[in-house]
């Protein structure tokens, strides 16, 4: 990882390219639980070779904008979980069942009828492509068991904790090889602990330790409300998170610009750094380096600087790429404002 202090980050997605995928399609539904093949625009012949030409082209958005950490904007995604929910033995592909988004409404999901379990590598070709493509640290997401156990009808398992369980086994298969593909940091997307944390009191921190047993590498989780563009009223404080001080992983990523999140919970993750969200993407106006140096201050109210990684609220996807490059780059230079005041 980045040895610089504050280091600099995306989350995970950046906008696909309009000739890639129908942002239009994209914007005006759920994200998806099953496959979505339809957002596509390129027949798939050639969809591989597009989605890693535009692949490339985030990256070097990334770069260019000066970020430390480098991700693949999940450019070959439909969604940020369904890629991996989908590619697991133990699913019922051609009959999806129905779930309840966070949303509150029914939208379909993978329909567990077997032991849920790894077939494939799912993203190692995604980690040796970056790995090939930047020289700076990287890093690759996927959806944790707890999110995944939320976003499938259990049609298999006694409880929804075996089938968490059986989840957080493939996800270790999968994060153990994506470490030995080169990735620099591997990070669950957990965002259903926020939005169901009874739940996620009983077995996620349980799940996310079996999903990280064995592993040798940087860790991270993210938490959020929900996408910017499909939430627009967030509550200032995490219903779940103090409870990931007794998880194994290293890293947590909270959301903080939109929602004005109050900090003061990070006190009580004492081991774990933080990526802090500074840059709201519900707001398309393009952040000044002073605002954002002014959120990354407030943050070190809390937390001091060599536990402070900085980053964008979750969901950049949604934003147009001039935006969302203009956000980045704001970013990184509201951190060189804070590092120079740090000396």
């Amino acid at each position: 990882m980045s040895d610089r202090i504050l280091p600099t980050s995306v989350v995970g997605s950046y906008p696909q390219p309009d000739w890639l995928i129908d942002r239009e399609k994209l914007n005006r539904r759920l994200p998806p639980r099953v496959h979505a093949h339809e957002l596509w625009r390129v027949a798939e012949p050639f969809l591989e070779h597009a989605q890693n030409d535009a692949t490339i082209v985030a990256i070097r958005d990334q770069e260019r904008a000066g970020l430390d950490i480098i991700t693949d904007g999940e450019i070959r995604r439909e969604s940020y979980s369904n890629r991996v929910a989908n590619a697991l033995g133990g699913i019922d592909i051609k009959n999806p069942g129905t779930a309840l988004d966070r949303t509150g409404h029914l939208n379909p999901v993978p329909r567990v009828t077997g032991p849920i379990h790894r077939e494939r590598p799912i993203e190692v070709h995604d980690v040796e492509f970056l790995r090939v493509n930047t020289d700076r640290t990287i890093k690759i997401t996927l959806p944790g068991p707890f999110t995944l156990t939320q976003q499938a009808q259990n049609d298999f398992y006694p409880d929804d904790q075996s089938l968490a369980m059986a989840y957080a086994e493939a996800i270790n298969e999968e994060i153990k090889e994506l470490f030995a593909a080169g990735a620099d940091i591997v990070q669950l997307d957990e965002p259903y602990m926020q939005a169901r944390p009874e739940k996620a009191k009983e077995y996620a921190v349980k799940a996310i330790n079996r999903a990280l047993g064995g592993v040798n590498g940087t860790t991270a989780i993210h938490l959020c409300f929900g996408y910017a563009a499909i939430v627009k009223d967030k509550p200032s404080s995490y219903s779940f998170l103090s409870e990931l001080a007794d998880s194994r992983v290293d890293q947590v990523s909270i959301e903080a610009a939109q929602p004005q999140l109050d900090l003061s919970i990070l006190e009580r993750l004492p081991s774990k750094s933080i990526l802090v969200g500074v840059i709201d993407m519900a707001d398309e106006t393009i952040e000044t380096p002073d605002a954002v140096a002014e959120r990354i201050r407030r943050a070190l109210e809390v937390l001091p600087p060599e536990r402070l990684i900085v980053a964008p609220d979750c969901g950049m996807k949604y934003l147009d790429r001039v935006t969302a490059f203009g956000k980045l780059k704001a970013m990184v230079q509201g951190a060189d404002i804070v590092r120079a005041e740090l000396g």
